[in-house]
């Protein structure tokens, strides 16, 4: 039998090298180019003795990586607030005045009062990439220490993020999560059952009546939509009840979004029932839909920490969108005008996916 079926021959052999493969790329890399703004208030210092006017600043953003950070400079603290809050930058880092006075003589004096702290506020609703950045941070203001050759009393202070204070890893986890269930399920399950419709006749006698294919994929549009947002419901209230999970935005925005999740996902079912002639085949799409989705959607690992030339594929991906907008409005308290470039391009996908859907039937009835 496995003769004739080259293409569960296929499955066999290339899907766990193609698993590998993604796994081993998606999950080897470093979180990399996170945009961040950097506030320097410090006008520098003179050391007495050493005739040498030094910026304690400078020096730290200097050794800060570049491969990890992306560092854009702000005339203030407003304008840094206003790049983290708007999604242009992951961090805002704010050197105080008189910053590398304050170190050098609270270095003499302890009971000095200046201000030696380093204002590291950032968006925590992305836990894996906020953690990059102090760990970053904190390399840069350790190597400029041991590069002064002395004890410099200073330190970062995390206490105060702009976004997601309090945030855990299974605040960022959820989220992605749930649009991951609600993506493969539907999309699973719309491709079986319209396949048994297929195979067992019953599409064919829908053709055979006065309904357009734009009718039937309407139809079933709504049906495998119900049985969506139900999930979605579900999932929400195991995410608030078991896993006590942040909320700081519109709950109903965030279940509009896995709604609209769901459309994308039985389009794109009903699409690739058109490729599987029995229910055996449409099952051999499960681990070309779970695979992608899982490791380069940002569901458990960010994109930032997936390599460049394998990102543009994470924006191939429906779920991609989704995760962004769930967890901006859940962690980041976003609103429809913050997240509507997401949105549009869940109902780009939806819209090409049943146009898509309605034209496979079309052929199928020559």
């Amino acid at each position: 039998a496995l003769r004739h079926d080259r293409r569960t021959v296929a499955l066999m052999f290339l899907a766990p090298v193609v698993a590998m493969c993604v796994f081993g790329l998606a999950f080897s890399g470093e979180v990399k180019d996170v945009n961040v703004a950097v506030v320097n208030l410090d006008q520098g210092y003179t050391v007495p003795g050493l005739g040498v006017r030094l910026s304690l600043p400078e020096a730290i953003i200097a050794n800060l990586d570049p491969g990890v950070l992306q560092v854009d400079r702000v005339a203030g603290m407003d304008e840094g607030v206003r790049r983290v809050e708007s999604g242009e930058a992951y961090a805002v880092i704010v050197f105080p005045e008189d910053f590398t006075r304050s170190i050098y003589m609270k270095r003499e004096d302890p009971s000095y009062q200046g201000d030696t702290t380093i204002s590291l506020r950032e968006d925590m609703a992305n836990v894996n990439v906020a953690t990059a950045i102090t760990k970053s941070v904190s390399e840069a203001v350790l190597k400029t220490a041991q590069a002064a050759g002395q004890d410099l009393p200073m330190k970062v202070d995390t206490e105060d993020p702009i976004y997601g204070k309090g945030a855990s890893f299974m605040d960022f986890f959820v989220p992605g999560i749930m649009a991951f269930v609600v993506f493969l399920l539907t999309t699973l399950l719309t491709l079986i059952s319209f396949v048994g419709e297929r195979t067992s006749g019953n599409l064919e006698r829908l053709q055979a009546t006065p309904l357009r294919d734009s009718e039937m994929v309407a139809g079933y549009a709504i049906a495998f939509s119900i049985i969506g947002m139900l999930q979605t419901v579900v999932l929400l209230v195991i995410g608030v009840t078991a896993f006590d999970i942040m909320i700081v935005g519109n709950i109903v925005l965030a279940f509009a979004v896995i709604a609209l999740l769901a459309i994308v996902s039985l389009s794109l079912g009903i699409l690739l029932s058109s490729l599987a002639k029995r229910e055996a085949q449409a099952i051999q799409f499960f681990p070309r839909i779970i695979l992608p989705t899982f490791l380069l959607a940002g569901i458990f690992w960010p994109v930032e920490a997936i390599p460049h030339w394998l990102r543009p594929l994470s924006y191939a991906i429906p779920p991609s969108y989704a995760v962004d907008a769930i967890r901006s409005v859940m962690l980041r308290g976003w609103g429809l005008a913050d997240i509507w470039v997401d949105i549009v391009a869940l109902l780009g996908f939806a819209a090409a996916f049943l146009a898509a859907a309605i034209l496979s039937l079309k052929r199928g009835r020559r």
